[in-house]
């Protein structure tokens, strides 16, 4: 490999890695429009696995959008990235995989609304990986799919 062509896929690399970061703050913050915007025009989401939907991006962020209103505290831990890039067309880096660890805290609303109740920690945790699918464009690097698989969920204990 060139010093050209190793530094080209250390920079896909980066934007890569950043758009996996970009997703986390875009549903903890609850940025859907963001969120749209990481994808292709093409682009779908499935959240099967952790009891959701799967769809195009504009009808899993309005489902999100929803869903999300029960946690108003919510944190993603993207871990033990794996970035692999593929060929389309013949074109070398036209498209790439990443498997990723995820923990991702919550706190459900006191009255399943916005409001934070002030609990000091988390009542819902879940962990498991993500498969996220990218396609360089004429825009830069963007997401042509994500699957959720989750692995395991602790939920609150009810009360005795």
């Amino acid at each position: 490999m060139t010093q050209r062509v190793e530094l080209a896929t250390v920079m896909d690399r980066l934007a890569v890695d950043g758009l996996v970061t970009e997703y986390a703050a875009a549903v903890d913050d609850g940025d859907w429009e963001a969120y749209r915007e990481l994808f292709t025009g093409d682009g779908r989401a499935d959240y099967r696995s952790a009891g959701g939907i799967e769809g195009d991006v504009r009808q899993v962020a309005g489902w999100l959008e929803q869903t999300m209103r029960l946690f108003p505290m919510r944190q993603h831990l993207i871990v033990n990235r794996r970035i692999r890039f593929g060929v389309l067309e013949r074109d070398v880096g036209d498209t790439a995989r990443v498997w990723a660890d995820y923990v991702n805290p919550m706190r459900l609303a006191s009255g399943g609304g916005d409001e934070d109740d002030g609990a000091p920690e988390p009542d819902f945790v879940c962990g498991g990986r993500y498969a996220f699918t990218f396609l360089r464009t004429d825009d830069g690097w963007r997401l042509r799919a994500v699957v959720v698989q989750e692995k395991w969920r602790r939920t609150p204990r009810p009360s005795t």
